[in-house]
């Protein structure tokens, strides 16, 4: 019993040691991360006053690439009088209905297709027709069919989302693992029960890995949607301060939508380490 003592100590010591370890390595990456950023924009800001108060703008026109400090100002005036704060709350709730929408389909359409051979024959052939095409050759023929109010941007962006997320949330309900399945069946468990509380549950690391893919996506469809006949968005703002040739407006929107992307990407990772965790601590192949 006493080995047994010292053996399980000796466990949680290497344990903590290797928690430990792994949380120096996250927060060095994280300084690392956060001081390449920052020396990103201080280089950026040098390279722009060297340019524009000794070179005399021989280099580039300062007008085409503003500093750091002139779109700060520029975004901070956007801030001030709402617009900026408007733009984003119209592309952010565009971009939750498409999203949604295409997540709700592929995880419907995934089921389906999974559970059912007559339905993988009849879906399979025309997403294998479809998905190779450009999703923004598409964008022309929404305008035509939906016009050009919010439900073709929203259809726009679901379908790209769709197109990221559905691929892998089939390939994890297929590549489940046979041994759970067995176990389960052997456990008395119905059909029924095997797909909801095993195979399910197992395909939504997939599945949330497809849906950061899918964020991605639904960026790329929302600036295209904005681009193309709207009137609000930070797609709209960037093409509006495109026209009037408003270059440090151009780089606010550009910058807001990175910071977005950034700050959707963070949660979903953060969402999915913490229902996951044991996928990241190897637990699963203990399991097996």
């Amino acid at each position: 019993m006493s080995q047994q003592l010292k053996q399980d100590k000796i466990a949680a010591t290497e344990k903590t040691m290797i928690d430990k370890r792994s949380k120096k390595k996250v927060n060095k990456d994280a300084y690392i991360r956060i001081f390449t950023l920052i020396g990103f924009f201080i280089v950026w800001q040098l390279i722009c006053m060297y340019n524009e108060r000794i070179a005399g703008g021989v280099f580039i026109n300062p007008n085409f690439l503003p500093s750091p400090s002139t779109i700060l100002r520029k975004a901070g005036t956007l801030i001030q009088n709402g617009s900026l704060f408007k733009h984003i709350m119209a592309s952010l709730q565009r971009m939750v209905w498409g999203f949604g929408w295409g997540l709700l389909i592929a995880v419907l359409l995934g089921i389906l297709v999974t559970s059912s051979k007559l339905a993988d024959n009849i879906v399979s052939p025309i997403l294998g027709l479809i998905q190779p095409i450009p999703a923004f050759a598409f964008l022309p023929l929404f305008i035509i069919w939906f016009g050009v109010g919010e439900t073709s941007k929203i259809i726009m962006i679901a379908y790209m989302s769709f197109g990221s997320i559905y691929p892998y949330f089939v390939d994890g309900i297929r590549n489940t693992n046979p041994l759970l399945i067995r176990s389960a069946l052997s456990l008395g468990a119905s059909k029924s029960q095997v797909f909801l509380k095993v195979v399910l549950k197992s395909s939504l690391p997939n599945l949330f890995l497809g849906m950061r893919m899918g964020i991605g996506s639904t960026f790329s469809a929302l600036l295209v949607a904005e681009l193309m006949g709207a009137n609000e968005g930070l797609g709209y703002m960037i093409n509006y301060a495109r026209n009037y040739f408003m270059i440090d407006q151009m780089f606010v929107g550009a910058i807001t939508i990175g910071l977005e992307f950034t700050l959707f990407s963070s949660l979903m990772d953060f969402i999915e380490k913490t229902l996951f965790r044991w996928k990241y601590s190897g637990a699963d192949k203990a399991i097996e």
